[in-house]
C-alpha cells in the first residue's frame, strides 16, 4: 500500500510539473516587409488558458545575439508564471538595432516588432491587446530597441524599459556594425541623431508611458544612461531610473530582469 501511494505521489508530482508550468516555444513569424520568417521564442504561463486574457512583455536581446538568449536558464519563465503574463522574445538579427535601416532596406526590425509581431501574437494567442498592458525591454542593443519602438509606437506601448540600453550609440561610431544600419557617421550624421534614443525624447509627454531603466556604474554604456535620466529630468518626464554596481554582463541582465518585471506588472491594470 506504502509503495502504490508512493507511485501515486510521482505521478501527481509529474502531471503537476508537466501541466503547470510555463510553457517556452519557438515559433516562425512571418514579415511581410522584410518578405521573410522571423524566428521568435513565446513563453505562456502556467496554466495559460484562452479562457483568459494576458498582458504581454516584449523582451529584446542585444548586439549578437538571438531569440533564444533570454530564455536560457528559465529565469524569465520562471517570472512568466510568477506575474501570469506572456513573455515574446523576437529575432531582431545580430545587428539589426531594432529601426527600419535606411541603408539596407531588407533590414526592417521596427516594421516587424512594433507592427507584425504584435497583430501576430494578439491574433495567436489570448492577450490583453490593450497598450496599458504590453510592455517592451531588451538589454544593450535591446534597451536602445525598446525606448525606440516604445516612443515611437505609443498607441501600441504604454510601458517601456532599458538595461545597460545603448540610450545613445554616437560617441560608438565605429562600434557593432550600427554604421552598417545607418551608414558613416561623418557621411550621415544627420541618419545617426535622427535615431538615436536619447534625441527622441521630445516625442514623450508626462504621465502617458511608464518608464525604467536602469545601468551597472562599470558599464560603458553608464554615461550615456545617466544622460539620459538627467535629460528626462529637465523636461519632467517621471520615470524611474536605477544604477547599482555592475557591468555589461548576464549577471547584471537576470538581476534587473526582475525588477524590471516587477515593475511592468504593478502596473499592468487588473482586467
Amino acid at each position: 500500500m506504502k509503495n502504490k501511494n508512493l507511485i501515486s505521489l510521482f505521478a501527481l508530482l509529474f502531471l503537476t510539473t508537466s501541466i503547470f508550468a510555463f510553457e517556452q516555444k519557438e515559433i516562425a513569424v512571418k514579415s511581410n516587409s522584410m518578405n521573410k520568417d522571423v524566428l521568435v521564442t513565446v513563453i505562456t504561463p502556467e496554466g495559460y488558458s484562452t479562457q483568459q486574457s494576458y498582458p504581454v512583455i516584449y523582451l529584446l536581446h542585444g548586439y549578437g545575439g538571438n531569440h533564444t538568449v533570454w530564455a536560457q536558464g528559465g529565469v524569465v519563465g520562471q517570472l512568466a508564471d510568477q506575474y501570469n503574463l506572456i513573455v515574446v522574445m523576437p529575432d531582431g538579427a545580430r545587428d539589426s538595432w531594432y529601426f527600419d535601416s535606411p541603408v539596407t532596406p531588407e533590414y526592417r526590425y521596427e516594421t516587424f516588432v512594433a507592427k507584425e509581431l504584435v497583430a501576430h501574437i494578439d491574433t495567436a494567442y489570448s492577450t490583453i491587446a490593450d497598450r496599458a498592458c504590453r510592455a517592451i525591454t531588451g538589454l544593450s542593443m535591446g534597451g536602445h530597441g525598446a525606448f525606440y519602438l516604445a516612443m515611437r509606437h505609443q498607441d501600441t506601448f504604454g510601458n517601456m524599459g532599458s538595461m545597460s540600453g545603448g540610450l545613445d550609440f554616437r560617441p560608438f561610431t565605429k562600434n557593432w556594425n550600427i554604421a552598417d544600419r545607418l551608414g558613416t557617421y561623418e557621411e550621415n550624421t544627420r541618419l545617426w541623431d535622427e535615431n538615436t534614443v536619447i534625441n527622441l525624447t521630445h516625442l514623450l509627454k508626462p504621465g502617458t508611458m511608464n518608464i525604467i531603466f536602469d545601468c551597472g556604474t562599470e558599464d560603458f554604456f553608464y554615461k550615456v544612461n545617466c544622460n539620459m535620466h538627467e535629460k528626462l529630468l529637465q523636461e519632467k518626464i517621471p520615470h524611474e531610473f536605477h544604477s547599482r554596481p555592475g557591468a555589461h554582463n548576464w549577471p547584471y541582465w537576470l538581476n534587473a530582469v526582475k525588477y524590471q518585471f516587477l515593475y511592468f506588472a504593478d502596473r499592468f491594470p487588473k482586467w
